[in-house]
């Protein structure tokens, strides 16, 4: 559990996502980034994968409702190239913006990230905010995500001066594959 501090100065508790809050983080998802969400790039290396070990959080509110998650995702930048998380979706309840809480989920993801050993995060998204965090696309112009994107949003931070010298081609899931569901069928 890790507290910090937001803008309103309420403490933001930030948890490890549960299976429990699956159908809540999903709901928030869809509220704050609208029904398109899942046809982005980054959602085909999501799909049908697990984020990586550790790296999956929310923020509660006082009743328990989820109001901010983020998670992260093992990634493959190239063939054969280094292992690197993807971050994201980072969101945080609409009517809550402006709290701290999108600031905290990023510097807790990111201090876990480092914690567990991995060197390099990318994700797609706005400069301006993820900058200050330490994202740009200095290391990031020989790399491609699946699909349709917009180049100037792919960003990537190293936790490990060096860790993307050279990286070069397409961004590839490479985290752990989510079990299948057994079917059942109706007599």
């Amino acid at each position: 559990m890790s507290p910090s501090r937001g803008e309103n100065s309420r403490a933001i508790v930030i948890v490890a996502e549960t299976a429990a809050d699956i159908a809540s983080r999903e709901a928030l998802l869809d509220d704050a980034m609208g029904p398109m969400r899942r046809k982005k790039s980054s959602e085909k290396l999501r799909r049908g994968r697990r984020p990586s070990e550790g790296l999956a959080f929310v923020v509660r509110d006082a009743a328990g409702a989820v109001v901010g998650t983020v998670r992260l995702w093992d990634v493959r930048v190239g063939e054969g190239g280094p292992a690197a998380l993807l971050l994201g979706p980072l969101a945080v309840d609409p009517a809550l913006k402006n709290a701290g809480i999108g600031s905290a989920l990023m510097r807790h993801a990111l201090a876990e990230a480092a914690r567990l050993g991995h060197a390099a995060i990318l994700l797609v998204g706005d400069a301006p905010y993820y900058g200050r965090f330490g994202f740009s696309a200095d290391k990031t112009g020989a790399l491609a995500m699946p699909g349709p994107y917009e180049r100037h949003r792919l960003l990537a931070l190293e936790l490990v001066e060096g860790a993307l010298d050279g990286a070069h081609g397409t961004v590839k899931a490479a985290g752990r594959k989510l079990k299948a569901l057994p079917l059942t069928f109706a007599a």
